[in-house]
């Protein structure tokens, strides 16, 4: 949670730790103070004009369109100008955005947060209903939206919708409008949780908090302006937009495919030199399926390749290495917290885990409620820093189940903390399987069968059994052509976990049920008949 300066606590000395790691640099405890507070200064408009005021030249890519970093500013303050005169927009009004990636929703988003308003990003394939409790939820004023996309699902919204395609040229003869006077505690955007094993909640994040989040990776990951970032993830979504901010913050040159193609990713990396690449577990694992036989050379220009949203099996990080010879660089965060935790840039990934807690960023554990302050250990995964959201929009109930005394967020995520202040993701507190009174961590009987050969994708969960409460039943996708034997399989699983973790059942499909960062929906999993 964020915290003013004269409430903040001492920096645990284990994540401070972790912070000199990513920085190569000590840090006193004056130092580590002054840190925490410097990375929410100011306000993202504000951030970004200074960053293209660094780098006007800075590239900016989306699909086909191409501008330059000083051309995007003046388009934003063009733009901003015609949504506050013609629509009347200003300071605090909310605003739902509806668009696939594209210059114009660059453009609108940012306009948006140019004039002080609040930002929901919304995926184009949303129905209705869903946007219909979106605005509802977040209060939306008005929906900016594609033209392809203002089709009858906005009927009846009771919100002004406002076509997205044409404001560039309707601002074109406009005089440009000057960043509105923000506070870093107003909230720029209303992001919402993804909502794979509950409803999804409204989260509120300030220009502060986001800009913590950006500025700890760019720090960390020793980002230039001479950087070249790329990537195929939707902008709606706070993976892909993350990697707006960063760009835009450091004044480096930036592409983004509307789509995810292996081809299309691999020649465009090579196009312009990539330096940093962008993904997710699928992403990477159909990027070695593809069998693009010139793939390491022509990604040969890349320094990093991020992997979050979902987790990285480490047999698909070893894949990934030994076919393509690049590390993939796994990082931890979520929708109320940003990103938190990453593995170091330039050193060997440890195998498993997602690394050490990011600059400005303390992480520890929970164990019955019972926030242990040691450094290590193991129990529920604990976050907090000046990244960390306030709480849920207008549930006052659920945020305070959010937190722990100390302003500890509660990630719902198991795990533990090594003696080196490194984290591993062992599970979901709330997937967690009770069979006969013990508790099997999905994620664990996951990565063993995913080492098996033939695997090419697992998801593992419990049914109701009457004997057991609970059994531990595994959905196994096989490769192409490949014949796995159900008992072999099971045996394999024996010899690496107890007997009570050992699946109970194992169903064979073609695909299994995924969000759109790659996260499994368990709750969509289902027995075949």
């Amino acid at each position: 949670m964020s915290m003013s300066a004269d409430v903040s606590p001492p920096v645990l000395l284990a994540s401070l730790r972790g912070w000199e790691t990513h920085l190569g640099r000590p840090l006193d405890e004056a130092a580590a103070e002054r840190l925490r507070r410097s990375l929410g200064e100011g306000t993202l408009p504000r951030a970004f004009a200074a960053g293209a005021h660094a780098r006007p030249g800075a590239r900016v890519r989306v699909g086909v369109a191409t501008i330059t970093a000083a051309e995007l500013q003046d388009l934003v303050g063009r733009v901003a100008r015609l949504l506050a005169e013609r629509h009347g927009f200003g300071r605090g009004d909310r605003v739902l955005v509806l668009s696939p990636s594209s210059l114009e929703l660059v453009v609108g988003y940012l306009a948006l947060l140019h004039l002080g308003c609040t930002v929901t990003m919304a995926n184009p394939a949303y129905r209705r209903e869903e946007l219909l409790r979106l605005v509802r939820v977040a209060e939306s004023r008005a929906v900016l939206a594609a033209a392809e996309l203002a089709d009858s699902r906005l009927e009846g919204l009771a919100v002004d919708v406002v076509p997205l395609d044409p404001l560039i040229g309707q601002a074109s003869q406009l005089e440009r409008l000057e960043p509105a006077e923000l506070d870093s505690g107003d909230i720029a955007q209303i992001a919402f949780t993804s909502g794979t094993t509950s409803e999804p909640k409204g989260v509120p994040l300030t220009h502060a908090q986001l800009l913590s989040s950006v500025r700890g990776i760019v720090a960390a990951w020793h980002w230039r302006s001479e950087d070249v970032l790329v990537h195929a993830l939707p902008l709606f979504h706070q993976h892909g937009l993350s990697g707006l901010h960063a760009a835009l913050l450091s004044g480096s040159d930036l592409v983004v495919l509307p789509r995810f193609d292996p081809e299309e990713l691999v020649a465009e990396v090579e196009r312009v030199a990539g330096t940093i690449l962008f993904g997710v577990p699928s992403i990477y694992r159909r990027l070695l399926d593809a069998g693009l036989s010139d793939a390491r050379a022509r990604l040969s220009s890349l320094r990093l390749a991020t992997c979050g949203s979902a987790p990285l099996s480490p047999a698909l990080a070893r894949d990934f290495r030994d076919q393509l010879g690049l590390r993939l660089l796994e990082r931890y965060g979520s929708t109320e917290s940003g990103l938190n935790v990453s593995n170091v840039y330039g050193d060997s990934p440890v195998a498993g885990s997602v690394g050490l807690p990011l600059p400005g960023v303390e992480i520890a554990v929970a164990r019955d409620g019972v926030v242990d302050l040691s450094g290590s250990g193991s129990g529920e995964v604990l976050l907090r820093g000046p990244q960390v959201f306030d709480g849920y929009l207008n549930a006052s109930e659920t945020t305070a189940d959010a937190f722990l005394p100390g302003g500890w967020f509660r990630t719902g995520d198991l795990g533990s903390i090594d003696e080196d202040g490194r984290l591993t993701i062992t599970g979901r507190l709330k997937e967690l399987i009770i069979t006969g009174g013990m508790n099997v961590s999905p994620g664990e009987v996951e990565d063993v069968i995913a080492a098996y050969g033939g695997v090419a994708d697992v998801a593992v969960s419990g049914i109701p059994d009457a004997r057991w409460g609970e059994a531990v039943c595994a959905w196994v996708v096989p490769e192409a052509a490949a014949q796995i034997d159900p008992t072999s399989l099971m045996a394999h699983c024996r010899a690496h976990v107890a007997d009570f973790k050992v699946p109970k059942r194992i169903f064979f499909v073609e695909d299994l049920p995924r969000n759109d960062m790659g996260k499994i929906q368990r709750s969509r999993l289902e027995v075949p008949a």
